[in-house]
């Protein structure tokens, strides 16, 4: 989840005040603040934008961010009366309870949109056009998703790989 929380923030301030927050200038330009219940992280910038990473359930993502709000309120700091946050890149994993022979994908899929080259990566990378999704395929059956903006479009490209897969495995 990425987006603005204020106008702008003053992050050596909030890590100083903030336990578990930390600004280190020469390695990162924002402010990493370690959220201990629920464990997420959130990257928070001069600018006002703030990325979460590390949530797992939206319940997890509004329990984190009203934390946040609540804490920099603590300190003075005035935030967004509405935050305007939005997911951008979610990334997920799925196990798909096959064992999948990657070689036999590459020649059924018909090299379509498919990366595989495991003297470099033991993955193969199959890219869906829509939803515009990436999925990293395993042989052990496991999946990685990456690209999609809400929990519609990862069930749509599973989905999709499942009716794909599940002839062929």
């Amino acid at each position: 989840m990425t987006g603005r929380i204020a106008d702008s923030l003053d992050i050596q301030h909030i890590a100083e005040k903030l336990d578990g927050c930390v600004f280190t200038k020469k390695k990162f330009p924002g402010a990493v603040y370690h959220m201990k219940e629920p464990k997420i992280v959130a990257l928070l910038f001069n600018s006002g934008k703030i990325v979460f990473t590390g949530i797992t359930c939206m319940e997890d993502y509004q329990k984190g961010l009203g934390l946040l709000i609540s804490q920099l309120d603590g300190l003075g700091i005035k935030t967004m009366a509405v935050p305007d946050i939005s997911a951008k890149n979610m990334v997920c994993s799925y196990d798909t309870g096959l064992k999948i022979n990657l070689t036999k994908v590459i020649t059924t899929f018909a090299y379509e949109k498919i990366e595989y080259e495991p003297e470099q990566f033991p993955g193969l990378v199959f890219r869906i056009d829509e939803p515009k999704i990436v999925v990293l395929i395993f042989s052990s059956g496991k999946i990685i998703l990456t690209g999609g903006t809400n929990i519609e479009d990862v069930k749509s490209a599973i989905d999709q790989l499942m009716k794909k897969l599940t002839p062929i495995c």
